[in-house]
């Protein structure tokens, strides 16, 4: 292939995988083993505060220094063979092949895979695989819940592992494709023609998934808005004297706008004064969690209705952007709904600045190109990276399950005890109350059955 053709190809690639982050790469290439060196080049993908993390993880480092001396050995096979056999040496006296660091790192976290038992090399790569795969399930939770952990999982077990046919068909597939490798680090894949597998994470997952016949389709989860787009939500705050955020929760989504929120950065979101969240009370309950998650001031703002067929939210949002606009002389306004009603407030107040955030398959083309015409940037929230949105959205499911278990049971255990007293007229002293409290009381459990339904369980 000419320079030409690859510069082409390399072009292309950036524009496909633009936007990307580099979180699950960085992990991915830790866990293969991919060198330190490549970590501390700012122009590689894997990430050196990653690197820095996984370090202090035990399970993470074991899997590392496995497949650091899986693939040496496989990298070095015949020779390491050669002298096994001739000259009666132990992978452990041949560091300039297996790295010794690696070695001993995996003593000091108490993993051995050399055994006296092992007499042919293949055996040392068979215990290496068994090890990984008794392990490699440890490491899960330092990926995200929304990735497929399956595929994931099977990068790091090599097919047929465990007999010397399967070690024997892994080494000559990675002999035959050594250079298709990620830095040439043994994972279980065949290139083909894929380019650097560890490019970023947005081009990661994609072959991932690929590979097992499925789709990757949350980009928002590897990738972040573009520098453009967050530049022009800086230059309108930064030109701004005042702006308020107004959020019609009924036509936005609170973790996509969380997200948004918190991929921007701090210094330049602090001239916003306020979040204004109009909310009917028919919408996601998730709105009560934003402002765990920002530094900026939330105002919740509930709306009941009068009629349950017609919402209200529209015609509050718009009443109360005018009062902030003409008496809190408020200049600017960030408006977070993808609904076309916002138009006639937009075009009202002709002396106030807009910026409007919206998601990409909900707002019509029509509001697009009225925007565009009127020189009003927007931007969609879906772009924004999500992939750390699990705290947001565990916070707002506990949230939510405290709050029905607040409404559905209320019960005290010390005045069952007595009246359970009473109705039995069984007499006991403090001190029998006491025992029988910590004996049978104290330790009362909930009982699930398979419909979900809970039922309270005294110890006998």
């Amino acid at each position: 292939m000419d320079s030409s053709i690859s510069a082409s190809v390399l072009d292309e690639e950036k524009k496909i995988y633009s936007c990307s982050t580099y979180e699950l790469v960085s992990k991915a290439a830790y866990l293969i083993g991919v060198p330190k060196r490549i970590f501390e080049n700012d122009h590689e993908p894997p990430k050196m505060e990653v690197y820095r993390e996984l370090e202090k993880e035990k399970n993470a480092r074991i899997i590392r220094n496995l497949c650091i001396a899986r693939t040496s050995i496989l990298r070095n096979y015949k020779v390491i063979n050669q002298k096994m056999h001739r000259e009666y040496l132990s992978i452990i006296s041949m560091p300039e092949y297996v790295p010794a660091e690696s070695l001993r790192q995996l003593e000091e976290d108490g993993v051995y895979f050399i055994k006296k038992s092992s007499v042919k090399l293949f055996q040392h790569i068979i215990e290496i695989n068994r090890l990984i795969s008794n392990r490699i399930n440890n490491c899960k939770p330092l990926f995200p819940l929304w990735l497929n952990w399956k595929y994931l999982q099977e990068l790091f077990l090599m097919p047929n592992g465990f007999t010397e046919e399967g070690t024997r068909a892994a080494s000559g597939a990675y002999y035959s494709h050594l250079s298709g490798y990620p830095y040439q680090m043994y994972l279980n894949w065949i290139p083909d023609n894929d380019g650097n597998l560890l490019y970023n994470d947005k081009k990661f997952a994609t072959i991932l998934y690929q590979w097992h016949g499925d789709d990757f389709t949350e980009y928002s989860r590897v990738s972040d808005a573009s520098s453009y787009v967050k530049g022009g939500i800086y230059d309108f705050i930064g030109e701004s004297q005042k702006v308020v955020v107004v959020v019609d929760c009924e036509n936005s989504d609170p973790y996509k706008l969380c997200a948004a929120l918190r991929g921007l950065d701090g210094e330049s979101t602090s001239k916003i004064a306020r979040i204004l969240l109009f909310d009917d009370v028919h919408t996601a309950s998730a709105w009560r969690i934003l402002e765990s998650f920002t530094k900026i001031p939330v105002e919740h703002i509930l709306i009941e209705r009068v009629k349950q067929s017609k919402s209200l939210v529209d015609i509050k949002l718009t009443a109360r952007a005018c009062q902030e606009h003409y008496q809190n002389q408020v200049d600017s306004f960030i408006i977070v709904s993808s609904d076309s009603d916002y138009w006639g407030l937009i075009s009202s107040l002709s002396e106030a600045r807009f910026l409007v955030m919206i998601e990409r398959e909900k707002c019509g083309p029509d509001m697009k190109r009225a925007m565009g015409e009127s020189g009003i940037f927007y931007c969609y929230i879906d772009d924004f990276y999500s992939g750390n949105s699990e705290r947001i959205k565990m916070s707002a499911l506990f949230k939510e399950m405290y709050r029905y278990l607040d409404q559905s049971i209320h019960l005290n255990v010390n005045e069952m005890f007595q009246e359970a007293l009473r109705a039995t007229r069984v007499t006991m002293t403090e001190a029998e109350q006491r025992q029988f409290y910590d004996k049978h009381i104290r330790q009362m459990r909930l009982v699930i059955d398979g419909d979900g339904n809970v039922s309270i369980e005294l110890k006998r």
